[in-house]
């Protein structure tokens, strides 16, 4: 059965991360700025969390209707985790070998949107002109910065799926 989780997982993240990679693609080849609009950040967010839901949903059916919180959680896990690294990937082979000028037009394009959603908020000059020049100072692109926002990704989704995991988890009855 660990196994069946694992392939489960492994094949669900795969799909998730083809998934990403070409709306990323998509999102490149028609318009750039699709890339820092809210609403496809939002089906981004929700297509993630509907994967590893589905993933644990095939884990439990897989193992006869039942998954133990750990295995509902480890379904969850590998699944977001195998698609944001294929995602990551070819983000940053499309913004660091294919298209490095597509990176700095998507910067502009990240600190026209900061700008506008601070004035939005009626945020003090100050912190927008600060907030631009960090965005201005910092390569969104490179390894550093790549790494510390996978992280960030797996553990904020990562505590979606610990309750994903503890509403999905039904555990075999004992036969004492």
């Amino acid at each position: 059965m660990e196994k069946s989780l694992k392939s489960i997982a492994t094949n669900y993240g795969l799909y998730l991360g083809v998934l990403l990679a070409l709306l990323t693609v998509l999102s490149y080849a028609i318009n750039l700025e699709l890339l820092t609009n809210t609403w496809y950040g939002i089906f981004i967010l929700i297509a993630i969390v509907a994967f590893g839901i589905v993933s644990v949903a095939k884990t439990k059916q897989a193992q006869d209707g039942y998954a133990s919180f750990k295995d509902a959680f480890t379904s969850y896990f590998i699944t977001v985790l195998i698609g944001l690294l294929v995602s990551t990937l070819v983000s940053y082979l499309l913004f660091n070998v294919v298209d490095t000028d597509a990176a700095a037009v998507l910067k502009e394009k990240t600190i026209e949107k900061t700008v506008q959603m601070m004035e939005n908020f009626n945020a003090p000059s100050e912190a927008i002109a600060e907030a631009a020049d960090k965005i201005e100072a910092q390569n969104q692109f490179g390894i550093g910065n790549i790494i510390k926002g996978l992280a960030g990704y797996l553990v904020f989704f990562s505590i979606i799926g610990l309750i994903v995991a503890a509403a999905m988890k039904k555990s075999k009855p004992d036969t004492e």
